[in-house]
């Protein structure tokens, strides 16, 4: 469990990320996203993917036009950014602001 709405302390230490994560929305979610960042809404964290394939996976559970963010994690955590894994492979933040995210279109995708 990663902790949805109730405030859990999963235990879990931090970690060093890879460079880049992605995070799979929805074009609709865009506009805010671009301007506040990833939040973490009901949950009690940001839930990040390590590859593209499973950021599309999380994007296709909602209807809608998909979206995938490439996260510069590298940079979040170099400045000072708390990161957990958790125990099924989701990457795990607190909020992910504007500035380290980059919107990759159709073409980038593999």
């Amino acid at each position: 469990m990663q902790g949805h709405s109730v405030d859990v302390d999963l235990g879990l230490p931090h970690s060093i990320p890879p460079a880049i994560l992605y995070h799979g929305t929805k074009v609709e979610f865009l506009p805010t996203i671009l301007r506040e960042g990833l939040t973490s809404q009901s949950r009690q964290h940001v839930h990040l993917s390590k590859d593209v394939e499973t950021a599309r996976i999380v994007a296709r559970r909602r209807k809608g036009k998909d979206v995938i963010l490439q996260v510069d994690s590298a940079a979040m955590a170099g400045d000072g950014e708390i990161f957990f894994l958790s125990d099924n492979g989701v990457w795990l933040t607190n909020h992910v602001p504007p500035r380290y995210l980059l919107e990759i279109s159709e073409q980038e995708l593999p």
